[in-house]
């Protein structure tokens, strides 16, 4: 099993941002922060990555669900969406699969949890391609 879900646009990183957090939005996901890879690893060691961005996205009434069944899952709920370039000039768009989360509790309760998370995230970056 692989442990992320992904697409592949024709936008620079700063161009799809905006599509990405109304993605996200429409389908219930709040972004909570934003973590400038690139500007972070330049300003503190000195080093020059490609445009990578962090959004750190809720959807609260998935957490809220998930929090029931296992107490610790906020170690694991698939909070951050990735928004870097690729090697080809394209911008990569990437989260955890949220089925990771019943991989390693082996908690099958979540399981509900996981696969309606899933679909939002995957609806949110099919509408990126369209």
């Amino acid at each position: 099993m692989g442990y992320g879900i992904s697409t592949t646009l024709d936008s620079t990183v700063s161009e799809a941002l905006d599509d990405v957090r109304r993605a996200l939005s429409d389908q219930g996901f709040g972004v909570l922060t934003e973590i400038d890879m690139a500007a972070t690893l330049r300003a503190k060691l000195g080093v020059e990555i490609p445009a990578q961005v962090i959004l750190g996205a809720c959807n609260p009434p998935s957490a809220y669900r998930a929090l029931g069944v296992e107490e610790s899952i906020g170690l694991l709920l698939p909070c951050n969406v990735v928004v870097r370039a690729g090697s080809d000039g394209r911008t990569i768009v990437e989260t955890v699969d949220p089925q990771m989360m019943v991989e390693v509790t082996k908690n099958d309760e979540l399981r509900p949890v996981a696969d309606d998370v899933a679909n939002r995230l995957r609806s949110a970056l099919a509408a990126l391609s369209q």
